[in-house]
């Protein structure tokens, strides 16, 4: 278990509400945001405390993983300028009674906050850059504490979370399926190749079987047991990448599930990337050897770009700057 501080002063009612956080993945200027990047690593079970209006006034338990997913509609003007693709976590948030307001314990607080990406300033203000930032389990003890018995039960409750899936990427890809069936500048044979091609067959499966003979991890060849997985996922391609035999590696549906959802990844001189929250007696379990470094062969310069947008856009591992 890991232990998280979000602010939400402009989207408290509507994530709380909702259920979720959600981030863009970079700053307006493009640049990568650490408070931002943090999303990728919130696991199941992971407690959440949220700050607004200087107060601590709900706690949530992460029921799900990161994905990708659009800005919530229900924003608004809140984030206006943010970009329209982020990251979301559901979590099942708890409104407290206790609101405490840390910076009346500042002097307890202080000694306890980390030297890099901390909530508070240590005159105990908040920071208006932070959005999620991890906080060290000592702090996070101290200010558990001072909420009293109303977080008890929440402790108990996130050590028995079951993982929830990422519960609007199917609609999201078919609001995408419907826009290309009714674009009247895709003709009807490209119409139906693109759309087989978000389920890793069809043509798309053809042109990648050109470069691509084996799945990468289990060694399994026969095309029967493979499928097509994108790199760059089919719901952020133009409609050539989605057809394109260098955007996608042949895997068995097993490792197509970890790769598609951010659980593993490769760089680009081969060597297999396993998310720091992956779990990894199932990847030991599904064939994936989480021990030792796995190389797994050369790729080409242009599935290499590729790669490049699964590690930054897909894989559940925050860039460190």
């Amino acid at each position: 278990m890991r232990y998280w501080w979000v602010n939400q002063n402009q989207t408290y009612r509507h994530e709380v509400q909702g259920g979720y956080l959600w981030s863009p993945k970079r700053r307006a200027d493009g640049a990568r945001n650490p408070f931002y990047e943090y999303m990728r690593e919130v696991s199941p079970g992971d407690i959440i405390l949220s700050f607004t209006d200087t107060r601590i006034a709900a706690i949530g338990i992460a029921k799900s993983y990161c994905w990708e997913s659009p800005k919530p509609e229900e924003f608004g003007q809140a984030g206006q300028n943010w970009e329209n693709i982020g990251w979301k976590v559901g979590v099942d948030f708890a409104e407290l009674t206790n609101r405490i307001r840390p910076k009346d314990h500042i002097d307890v607080l202080r000694p306890l906050l980390p030297g890099r990406h901390a909530p508070l300033q240590p005159n105990g203000n908040g920071l208006q850059a932070v959005y999620l930032t991890e906080l060290p389990p000592d702090l996070a003890e101290v200010l558990l504490g001072l909420i009293g018995q109303e977080a008890q039960p929440l402790l108990g409750a996130a050590a028995n979370v079951l993982p929830a899936a990422a519960d609007d990427l199917e609609q999201w890809e078919r609001k995408i399926e419907r826009s290309i069936a009714e674009d009247p500048g895709v003709q009807e044979t490209d119409r139906l190749a693109i759309i087989r091609a978000r389920s890793g067959q069809g043509i798309f499966k053809e042109r990648v079987s050109r470069i691509e003979r084996r799945c990468r991890i289990t060694g399994v060849e026969n095309p029967v047991h493979l499928v097509a997985s994108h790199c760059k996922p089919w719901r952020d391609s133009n409609n050539e990448e989605r057809l394109n035999g260098e955007n996608g590696l042949l895997l068995t549906p097993s490792i197509d599930h970890l790769f598609d959802r951010g659980f593993i990844g490769f760089e680009n001189n081969g060597i297999l990337i396993v998310s720091p929250v992956a779990h990894r007696p199932s990847l030991n379990r599904m064939g994936v050897e989480t021990e030792r470094v796995v190389r797994v062969g050369n790729f080409t310069a242009g599935q290499k770009e590729f790669l490049d947008f699964h590690r930054n856009s897909v894989l559940l591992q925050a860039v460190r700057s």
